[in-house]
């Protein structure tokens, strides 16, 4: 076979296979009609036409198997996840794959993506080995490539001239449609990846906030714990109005609830490092902050002890000048159920680590597994399974909505047991310390509202769920702060922008880099 008739085939087939999201979106703004058959087919068309083009320019001689086969592998996974959890692959996406870890990324197998990989990825990928390709001279591959790209950028400049008026307004109004472009998008993102990894001109690290010390009139020690949680959504916390019971435990405390808070990202790789980052959501890049010192190298120039344990996948780099500890196994979480660690386990061995440093402040961060999807049903204990019946699966389209939600609500109960247990801790400490609590989640979580699942949609059109996310605050019976004014504070609109100067704050340290416009704490101790 030659090569351009090869290309071909495999154009039409992602096309017409591997694209179910793309075109059921696209019905649901054009509804499928004798007067919109003509566009949505001229779509397909368009599609075909970039994955010729595509393929026609990466591929060369013998390595065109190579890259037919990893394009329709790869794009039988990309389908898998866009018809299952509706998510697209953006440069985020990339890098939040590249940062998942192998317990993760068995939550998210199943038979169906089994089916996929077969059917869609490694039976043509077969068919493709098997393919006895016409090699010929350079200046005849030449020849063939001009021709081929000519052809499929003619089609796709008839078909954009001829259906003028409805790719207006598609381009303009309609942008999220392209994102599910199977295999057009990812190709982009990958590109984008690769172009924004490779020519930064970030090298070394920069310190900041060296100046940065605690005042000599603050001498009562601080003892901070600063929860970071995982894919919580606010309006699933009964303190931020829920109808059902999931804080039963945290409401008997003295919290400062913030009802209005939102995330830096919508996904962990993201939001994570940028809220311990001096830079605010609308000037983070995540290079530039991976060579920029954060928060917790900040207050350690000023002599407090840092200690983070993560229940988690890992930091994002944000604790890599920290103590670190892993709580994610058996060998150093006591509190293990098969594969599954428990948050509360973070607790243990906490009081050795306080009593071994009886000078100082002391800031911990515990890294929560919270409410990580899709498993929800394995993020707690079968005790909390008090919302029933819940979804026991990852493929989260075969589950009704109210058992997803029966699952998720569940692991959100057994948050609020451990934060009430961590609060609960540092009571336990007030006599020696002014005590305090710090949550607020990386990200929210979508549980199917418009067929979309978990996280990690761009910023710029993800729904509201994955954006808002819980926050709170406790303060022991020493630390000196006007609850009354805290409580007026909160009611007010705040974001992860306003976590590093807080965190500053609650130490009372002072630096140069400390901007008391983005403390939630700034002139609200007593």
């Amino acid at each position: 076979m030659r090569q351009w008739k090869l290309i071909v085939f495999i154009s039409l087939f992602l096309t017409l296979v591997t694209n179910m999201t793309f075109f059921k979106h696209v019905i649901e703004v054009y509804p499928l009609s004798w007067s919109t058959l003509p566009f949505i087919i001229s779509l397909g068309i368009l599609l075909a036409s970039v994955s010729t083009i595509l393929l026609t320019l990466f591929s060369w001689q013998r390595a065109t198997k190579p890259l037919l086969i990893t394009v329709v592998m790869l794009s039988a996974f990309v389908a898998y996840f866009m018809d299952t959890y509706d998510i697209v692959i953006d440069t985020h996406m990339i890098d939040n794959v590249l940062q998942t870890n192998f317990n993760e990324s068995a939550d998210l197998f199943s038979v169906t993506l089994i089916f996929y990989v077969l059917f869609m990825g490694l039976i043509p990928s077969y068919l493709i080995y098997r393919v006895k390709i016409q090699y010929e001279s350079l200046k005849a591959i030449l020849i063939e490539k001009g021709k081929m790209l000519g052809i499929a950028l003619g089609i796709a400049l008839v078909v954009l001239m001829a259906f003028n008026k409805n790719y207006t307004s598609f381009f303009r109004e309609h942008k999220p449609l392209r994102y599910y472009a199977n295999p057009a998008y990812y190709f982009y993102s990958i590109g984008h990846f690769i172009q924004k990894n490779l020519t930064h001109h970030y090298t070394g690290l920069q310190q900041i906030g060296e100046d940065a010390k605690i005042p000599v009139t603050d001498v009562d020690r601080e003892l901070v714990i600063l929860v970071v949680g995982e894919a919580a959504r606010w309006d699933h916390f009964s303190l931020n109005g829920y109808s059902r019971e999931t804080n039963p435990l945290l409401k008997k405390e003295n919290i400062i609830n913030f009802d209005q808070f939102s995330s830096c990202g919508t996904e962990t790789a993201v939001s994570v490092p940028c809220m311990f980052s001096s830079l605010t959501r609308d000037n983070y890049d995540g290079e530039k902050a991976q060579h920029i010192e954060n928060v917790l190298d900040v207050i350690g120039h000023a002599g407090v002890h840092v200690l983070w344990r993560d229940n988690n996948s890992d930091s994002k780099g944000v604790a890599l000048r920290a103590t670190y500890e892993d709580f994610k196994s058996p060998q150093k979480n006591t509190i293990c159920e098969e594969e599954e660690c428990r948050d509360e386990g973070m607790l243990i061995g906490l009081q050795e680590y306080i009593d071994a440093h009886p000078k100082g402040d002391i800031v911990i961060v515990l890294h929560q597994m919270g409410n990580h999807g899709p498993a929800y049903y394995k993020r707690y204990p079968k005790q909390f399974e008090k919302f029933t019946p819940v979804c026991k699966s990852n493929q989260l389209e075969q589950c009704s909505e109210q058992e997803i939600k029966n699952a998720y609500d569940n692991a959100i109960l057994y948050t609020d047991y451990f934060l009430s247990k961590t609060i609960a801790f540092l009571k336990q400490n007030d006599e020696k310390f002014e005590t305090a609590m710090f949550y607020v989640s990386d990200h929210g979580e979508s549980l199917g509202e418009k067929g979309l699942y978990l996280h990690g949609f761009p910023y710029a059109i993800a729904p509201e769920a994955q954006k808002h996310v819980p926050a709170m605050m406790w303060f022991g019976k020493h630390f000196e702060v006007d609850r009354k004014k805290l409580n007026q504070i909160a009611k007010k609109p705040w974001s992860h922008d306003s976590y590093f100067h807080t965190v500053l704050n609650f130490s009372e340290i002072t630096s140069k880099i400390y901007k008391p416009e983005l403390d939630i704490l700034h002139d609200i101790h007593e």
